[in-house]
């Protein structure tokens, strides 16, 4: 009986478990490239490790390309190998002694190991040459990772700054941030390698193989993360938002999601790259970002992002589908750039604070100061508009006012081209004021005052 209730239970679970991975599955993965960049200068001829520095190198370097071919075809990669210092014996020195060997494309490890094998180290380290070349050895490809590991035992020794060149690539979207091999480097010149990637020391065997075993778990898996979107509260409760993760260096766009609840009512689960440090930015309205985001390999990652709103209605009483077409300028309160054009007569969320209005019916009505509070509806009731038809007897010049007291204001102009116009109109006190085409003195004015009500349906003939 315990074994068939254990039994049961683990069926639930298996259930309940694929149900999740359902509802949460990791995307598509893209075409990642993966450049390997290799020193052949005759500073790997010394010995390391019981045998001579380029041997060992090379030996682990294989162990990294077995490690990715159990894997290419599920993971969807490409791997190419550039090689310097293989070509020129030194002296003199040739900076510009650096070859990409195996371009990109399917089933290229075996091109590599053997192309490893034929190499002998013989010249100079030009780094920063070999950087910059590779940004050729990427064939256009606007959806693919591509990534660099350098595996290098020295120090540029020509001219040019590794560490621009790596910056550089990496701003233009060419690269992600490179994977810097050090073998047995000297701990006082690290500095002037970690600033060109993701830098590891590998002052043995050991800690080739860790690094290795690091950069293919980055390199090939995705990590979650959930987006945590904060009310006035701290509570993670807001959601329905357009999310983008941009690249921090480059501002490339990675990813886009819909912020999403889940079915326990948590912030759903989502799946990013852990090479790029991440600029986000959340699509409400205004925008909240939150910059230089870095996740963390073999964990849930949760960004919080304070992102509290409410609602704005503008209300037009009346025909709603006339309504509809009547627009509404949003502006943070004292600030005149236009922040957001909505529809009036449609519920629209915002950060919660104070906005200045601008509807535009006709005259325009502006109301200034109006309070967005967290989780509620802030309704502005505007009243139904009259609709008024001006009809002129000839074709005329002149000019719809809106008057207050003495105060006259401009409208609308008329010209000659139309003798028929329609308009809806605030409650209010108006005036038309023209003269016909064929009439040239100022004396031949005519004018029409009218007032309109909520409602009212006003034909005039002029």
């Amino acid at each position: 009986m315990k074994k068939a209730a254990l039994i049961f239970v683990l069926l639930c679970y298996g259930l309940l478990v694929a149900a999740q991975v359902r509802n949460n599955p990791e995307p598509e993965k893209p075409l990642t490239r993966i450049l390997i960049i290799f020193d052949s200068s005759t500073s790997m001829m010394e010995r390391w490790e019981g045998n001579v520095k380029f041997n060992r190198a090379k030996e682990l370097l294989f162990e990294l390309l077995d490690s990715l071919e159990t894997i290419q075809q599920e993971q969807n990669l490409e791997i190419a190998l550039r090689v310097y210092g293989h070509q020129s014996p030194t002296p003199p020195p040739d900076c510009m002694d650096s070859k990409l060997e195996v371009s990109f494309g399917a089933n290229t490890i075996g091109m590599i190991r053997e192309k490893m094998n034929s190499i002998t180290p013989k010249g100079v380290t030009p780094i920063a040459y070999s950087l910059g070349k590779s940004e050729g050895d990427f064939p256009t490809c606007d959806e693919c990772r591509n990534i660099i590991i350098l595996i290098t035992d020295g120090l540029e020794m020509c001219e040019g700054d590794p560490c621009e060149v790596s910056l550089a690539l990496q701003k233009k979207g060419v690269v992600l941030k490179p994977y810097i091999i050090g073998v047995d480097i000297d701990i006082s010149l690290v500095d002037m390698l970690e600033c060109m990637g993701n830098y590891f020391n590998a002052a043995d065997t050991k800690q080739f193989r860790q690094a290795i075993n690091t950069i293919v778990g980055q390199v090939t898996n995705l990590t979650s993360v959930q987006v945590n979107l904060l009310d006035t509260d701290g509570k993670p409760i807001e959601t329905n938002a357009v999310m983008s993760f941009h690249d921090n260096l480059s501002g490339d766009i990675r990813y886009t999601y819909m912020h999403t609840m889940n079915s326990a009512g948590n912030p759903d689960t989502i799946y990013l790259d852990v090479l790029s440090v991440y600029d986000l930015k959340v699509h409400t309205i205004p925008p909240m970002y939150k910059d230089s985001i870095v996740l963390k390999e073999g964990v849930h990652n949760i960004i919080n992002v304070p992102a509290p709103q409410g609602v704005l209605f503008v209300n037009i009483a009346g025909d709603t589908a006339a309504n509809a077409a009547i627009k509404c300028i949003v502006r943070n309160t004292g600030i005149p750039q236009t922040l957001y054009i909505l529809d009036a007569d449609k519920k629209q969320k915002l950060i919660t604070g104070l906005y200045d209005l601008e509807i535009l019916t006709m005259p325009r009505i502006y109301v200034d100061a109006v309070k967005i509070s967290q989780s509620k509806t802030t309704t502005i009731d505007i009243p139904e508009p009259g609709n008024v038809i001006l009809n002129f007897r000839n074709p005329s010049y002149g000019t719809l006012l809106e008057e207050h007291g003495d105060v006259l204001t401009n409208l609308f102009d008329f010209t000659p081209d139309q003798t028929h116009y329609k308009f809806r109109l605030q409650p209010g006190y108006y005036r038309v004021v023209f003269r016909e085409k064929q009439k040239q003195k100022s004396g031949n004015t005519g004018e029409f005052k009218f007032r309109v009500k909520s409602g009212d349906f006003i034909i005039e003939n002029l």
